[in-house]
């Protein structure tokens, strides 16, 4: 007969205890080391064994009996990694709060922001060390973005008028999102641009020789992501009376048309006003002041720019012209629409927390 092995201690966990526990394994953020350890613990406190657990949890028993064994003899804190041998730890919090607390609420005397170096220089630190606390908790004094919120009186209400639209757009009727991408310059570069070769990439002359300008007015579909487009050498609202005409001969007439506009003065003069009561299936919609990033067709600008203008040469107008025309012609061959995603209450709920943020900073 074989010999009884060891009798192995009892596993109980506190309700304070469990409820750490489960805690671990319910939050995204915990590391999968610590969430597996939880639930050995966990398993092994319903009254599994050393070896139905192992089998459960498709892990080793030795690294059942490992966690087991360091959760009888210390608790939760037997469940974290000790500490590794090494040097002593020589910056402390105080010192991290220091750096953080500077970087936050201080520019320095001569820059309008920290850099590695100048940090280091005002706190003793090396630049490796503050580098190390930046990368930490996230901070970046080189990096900065725009932004700028709508003081429309009527922004909730725009808003939920152009994102119903997106979301849940009216029967027997068309969405267009329109506006004018204007001053599309035609640029020469002033040397012959040198093409891409193994372990070389595309070479450019910083200066450039400018040709002219023109203005794109698109309409984009939201239902397909099909384009109308027209090129005018001006804009004017007689150059968006135009394009409105455009629309109508395009559109079937049985269809109303619904328009997504900014609040450009071209769109809202007499003689465009006059233009929209001769053709009462036009409704118009109109984004609120400086948030022009409701309308999808900056979206489709955006890809003209990045795809087609940014890197193209132009030695005219024309060419310029040329080349917009073929883009759009090949864009609406294999159109993609751009979806919605976000709800109106999730827009308005985003921008009243960055309010919120703005306030409580003081600022």
């Amino acid at each position: 007969m074989s010999r009884p092995g060891p009798k192995i201690p009892p596993l109980s966990v506190t309700d304070a205890q469990r409820a750490v526990l489960e805690g671990w394994l319910r939050r995204r953020t915990t590391a999968q080391a610590l969430a597996q350890r939880s639930r050995i613990v966990l398993e092994c406190a319903d009254g599994h064994s050393i070896m139905e657990v192992s089998r459960r949890l498709r892990i080793t028993p030795d690294t059942v009996r490992t966690w087991r064994r360091r959760f009888i003899e210390r608790g939760l804190d037997g469940l974290c990694d000790d500490p590794r041998p090494g040097v002593p730890r020589k910056i402390t919090d105080a010192d991290v709060e220091r750096v953080i607390v500077k970087t936050l609420e201080e520019t320095p005397k001569n820059a309008t922001h920290w850099s590695t170096r100048s940090m280091a220089a005002a706190t003793g630190m090396s630049q490796s060390t503050v580098s190390r606390i930046w990368r930490a908790f996230a901070l970046a004094p080189h990096r900065s973005q725009t932004f700028k919120l709508s003081t429309d009186p009527l922004f909730i209400d725009k808003v939920r008028d152009v994102v119903g639209l997106y979301l849940d757009p009216p029967e027997k009727a068309l969405v267009l999102c329109v506006d004018e991408k204007s001053q599309i310059q035609a640029l020469d570069r002033s040397q012959p641009v040198l093409p891409m070769m193994p372990g070389v990439p595309e070479r450019r002359s910083h200066d450039y020789v400018r040709a002219g300008t023109t203005t794109l007015f698109a309409a984009l579909e939201v239902a397909t992501g099909k384009v109308i487009g027209s090129l005018h050498r001006r804009h004017r609202a007689a150059e968006f009376k135009k394009f409105l005409t455009k629309l109508d001969k395009e559109v079937p007439a049985d269809l109303q048309v619904h328009l997504i506009l900014d609040n450009y003065a071209t769109h809202k003069t007499p003689d465009i006003k006059k233009w929209l009561l001769a053709h009462p299936r036009f409704h118009l919609h109109f984004t609120p002041t400086s948030a022009s990033w409701l309308n999808l067709v900056e979206r489709w600008f955006a890809e003209l720019t990045q795809k087609k203008l940014k890197r193209g040469v132009h030695r005219s107008v024309q060419a310029l012209e040329r080349d917009i025309r073929a883009w759009l012609a090949d864009w609406n061959e294999h159109p993609r629409p751009f979806v919605w995603t976000k709800t109106a209450d999730e827009i308005l709920d985003k921008v009243a927390a960055y309010c919120r943020r703005i306030s409580d900073s003081g600022h």
